[in-house]
């Protein structure tokens, strides 16, 4: 595993230790960020269901200027500091060890938001038509704000609604799904 494109490409990444996470492939990873950026001029991400970190750290090798890291798992936790460490990144991370309903109300309570939303939940596991509610409503998201979706491609995901547009759904390797939206 290892980072795609800006500062730190071609920088190796460390995986979680064990089969609790999936980590996003470096070709799905690059077509995803190809298709939402490519690079970014500021901004803050969130990554949720972090696992490695790897999204977040992409994000910000492509020019986001702030992430905040979130998963309820230590062995998550403990990778994406190592991995923060090696790229001397944690000036410009935040890593908090939390359930994701937990961490955007949280965060809703700090008066944050985001450009970059980033969801790559176990499959199956969240459903992601309240998800995406609970980030409009907490009002986490920035105008034109993207969040990506990484899910089983046999899950359904929301259409377009009065806040979120959906701007591509596709399929990579005929299991994994990827829908982005964006926040009108």
């Amino acid at each position: 595993m290892r980072v795609i494109a800006g500062t730190y490409k071609g920088r190796q990444l460390k995986a979680v230790p064990g089969k609790s996470t999936r980590p996003t492939t470096d070709k799905v990873k690059e077509a995803v960020f190809q298709a939402i950026g490519p690079f970014f001029d500021g901004g803050a991400c969130l990554d949720l269901f972090a696992g490695s970190g790897s999204l977040g750290i992409e994000s910000i090798s492509r020019g986001m200027e702030k992430a905040i890291f979130v998963d309820k798992h230590p062995k998550a936790i403990h990778t994406i500091h190592e991995n923060l460490k090696a790229l001397n990144l944690e000036q410009n991370a935040e890593v908090f060890r939390a359930d994701a309903n937990r961490a955007i109300t949280a965060a809703a309570k700090r008066s944050l938001t985001f450009d970059l939303v980033l969801l790559d939940p176990p499959y199956g596991k969240v459903k992601y038509a309240d998800f995406l509610n609970e980030l409009v409503k907490l009002q986490l998201l920035n105008e034109n704000a993207i969040i990506y979706c990484e899910h089983d491609m046999r899950e359904v995901l929301p259409e377009s609604d009065d806040d979120l547009i959906k701007l591509k759904n596709v399929n990579y390797g005929g299991t994994i799904g990827v829908t982005l939206y964006q926040k009108i």
